[in-house]
């Protein structure tokens, strides 16, 4: 059986080619049409997975779209009524965008969409799932558990925007939600406004910005949110006080002039100086929200019985609260949809449909089924040739593999920053190897280096470590299994410097630039890292990069982050790579064999402006 799944127009647009139970490709759109975050239909990410199975649409025994626009458009509908008259300029705006972008007739917006693709004008049949069981499908059916408890948290659905349930061989069951306007998404998403970053991307600056905060003005700030915005139940159900919000009657997150009475200062504006309040108060939502997920984790434990737990949902990219999941010892194993948010319910809406329609057992690697989440498209020799020719780049090939991964390991051991191309493209926001900017975690000034002359981004921003694992346990504390870099663990205490005294009173760029440890360019304000273990059976020459890399320094981690810069999607082919090496400061890039010394490139005469995101 083929089943194509189909996220699209909201955000995170995306696609994923199921054959018989295997996951054989999936893809955001983002990363074809270089718009961060496209909601469009994801024509170019259909077309690569039909192209790499082989097949065309003619073929497919179904498309499956990842959510019910009717019942979105009914949950629109008697919110208006609940709220009316206020709030038609939202009701204005989200029907205009159901009804008049013909998005409530689906069916026919798909269909529409898919003859495009398809030459012989044959459609195959189409049918819809459940947001949050699309949710629920892309963390149980790809985990390597047999049986497991199932959270699925994001802003929203349908109707839901939280839901408990249980998984077992082929079969899922969802028996507890939580519906909107009540949602932990939407509360974290409100913060995410109100201190300056963007809804729907900015999420993860907010957990980054959060250690930055002072345990001693956070309580303070705890206190009143819990006073004043949230109601949190023994469960982790909440109560959203509306009158604070705005999302249900207006255009914006929450109603300003009531923030500002409650904490004392506006919201920030966008790109201004981040004062010492707003970390404090990122701080407070960040705890909060890691409290509601315990008992929410709690809550499913208890009825499920199960010591296994699946994640998905946009909440689940909180890799600060996934770690401390583990560190609890709430479940003794937790797996984690390394493409939490609505792009990985193309996958789950692919997989719900095929396990409720074949009558065959499921099958359960022993590591996981998502393959490293090496999904993506992949390039071959002449596709990087062309790309050479194009710009008359000046290159060397280096055939032999451990040749290539010693002098790259050697380029970092140097200082310099390398982009590494290699293989299939990665599922989900976090890249793992494959599309990646690597550099020296043990040198102080990389951090800032990266961030400013790389990625153009706040400076505050945390980097991550991809580690051997057969190494995890020398660097980090708990030494999680944490492939998709969803988790956070605790840089080893051996390795930590200690803090000053004066440490709450220092500034923000004090202690950001304070070396916390002796890999210092992978350690955050209170010693945190969002770790990837790196692991031979799914990233071979990734592994055997890094292990080149410990023989030179002893030190069998590095910096990883991903290959783009701020306001870009992650790049997906040669010719996006090489755009990036050349506007950025990045001084190697490798592409599958074929090395770049940016000293020995033409000049770029493109201009490079920077999107903010």
């Amino acid at each position: 059986m083929k089943v194509l799944g189909i996220s699209a127009y909201y955000h995170d647009s995306a696609a994923c080619l199921v054959i018989d139970g295997e996951i054989i490709s999936a893809c955001q759109e983002e990363r074809w049409t270089r718009k961060k975050h496209d909601q469009s239909f994801p024509s170019n990410s259909i077309q690569y997975c039909l192209k790499e199975a082989g097949i065309s649409i003619s073929d497919l025994d179904a498309v499956v779209f990842y959510e019910k626009p009717i019942i979105k458009l009914e949950r629109i509908i008697d919110t208006y009524y609940r709220y009316a008259p206020k709030g038609f300029k939202q009701f204005k705006s989200a029907v205009s965008s159901l009804i008049f972008d013909r998005k409530m007739f689906m069916k026919d917006l798909l269909k529409r969409e898919i003859k495009k693709i398809n030459s012989d004008g044959k459609i195959p049949p189409l049918y819809f799932s459940e947001h949050h069981l699309s949710h629920a499908a892309s963390a149980f059916y790809p985990s390597p558990f047999y049986e497991a408890s199932i959270l699925t948290v994001d802003g929203v659905g349908e109707w839901a925007t939280c839901s408990l349930g249980y998984g077992k061989d082929k079969e899922i069951k969802l028996f507890k939600e939580l519906h909107f306007p009540d949602s932990v998404g939407l509360l974290y998403s409100a913060f995410t406004y109100y201190c300056g970053f963007k809804v729907n991307s900015g999420e993860y600056k907010l957990m980054g910005l959060a250690p930055y905060g002072d345990p001693r003005s956070a309580q303070k700030y705890k206190n009143l949110i819990l006073d004043k915005l949230v109601d949190i139940k023994e469960d982790g159900s909440i109560r959203l006080n509306q009158e604070y919000f705005d999302y249900c009657t207006g255009l914006k997150m929450i109603k300003e002039d009531k923030w500002a009475e409650i904490f004392g200062v506006p919201p920030r504006k966008p790109e201004t100086e981040i004062k010492q309040i707003y970390a404090d108060i990122a701080l407070a939502i960040q705890e909060i929200t890691e409290e509601i997920v315990f008992r929410m984790a709690n809550e499913v434990k208890k009825l499920t019985g199960s010591k296994n737990l699946c994640m998905a949902g946009g909440v689940a990219l909180n890799c600060v609260a996934n770690g401390k999941i583990l560190i609890r010892r709430i479940f003794d194993n937790v797996w984690i949809q390394p493409a939490a948010g609505d792009a990985g319910g193309a996958m789950g809406a692919a997989l719900s449909f095929y396990y409720m329609h074949d009558e065959t057992s499921r099958t359960i690697s022993e590591f996981d089924s998502i393959k490293g989440a090496f999904l993506g498209p992949s390039f071959s020799r002449y596709d990087i040739l062309s790309t050479i020719s194009k710009y008359k780049a000046d290159y060397i090939e280096l055939q032999d593999e451990d040749e290539l991964c010693r002098t790259v390991a050697r380029f970092i051991a140097d200082g310099y920053i390398v982009g590494w191309f290699q293989g299939r493209m990665e599922w989900g926001p976090r890249a793992l190897g494959a599309r990646s900017i690597l550099a020296d975690p043990r040198r102080p000034e990389m951090q800032k280096k990266l961030n400013l002359k790389i990625k153009f981004r706040e400076g505050f921003r945390p980097f991550a470590p991809s580690v051997i694992a057969e190494d995890v346990k020398e660097y980090f504390e708990f030494g999680f299994t944490s492939p998709y870099m969803i988790l956070i663990d605790y840089v080893n205490p051996k390795r930590r410097n200690p803090l000053p005294e004066n440490w709450y009173d220092l500034s923000l760029s004090e202690r950001l630039y304070f070396v916390r440890s002796d890999i210092p360019a992978v350690t955050h304000l209170d010693y945190s890292a969002r770790v990837q273990t790196v692991h031979k059976e799914t990233n071979p020459r990734f592994w055997k990069l890094i292990n080149e890399f410990k023989k030179i320094t002893g030190y069998g981690v590095i910096i990883n982050t991903s290959f783009n810069v701020r306001g870009e999607p992650i790049v997906c082919t040669p010719d996006d790579a090489y755009r990036c090496f050349m506007r950025t400061d990045i001084d190697f890039l490798v592409m599958e064999n074929f090395v770049f010394d940016k000293k020995k490139q033409i000049p770029f005469k493109e201009d490079f402006k920077i999107e903010l995101d």
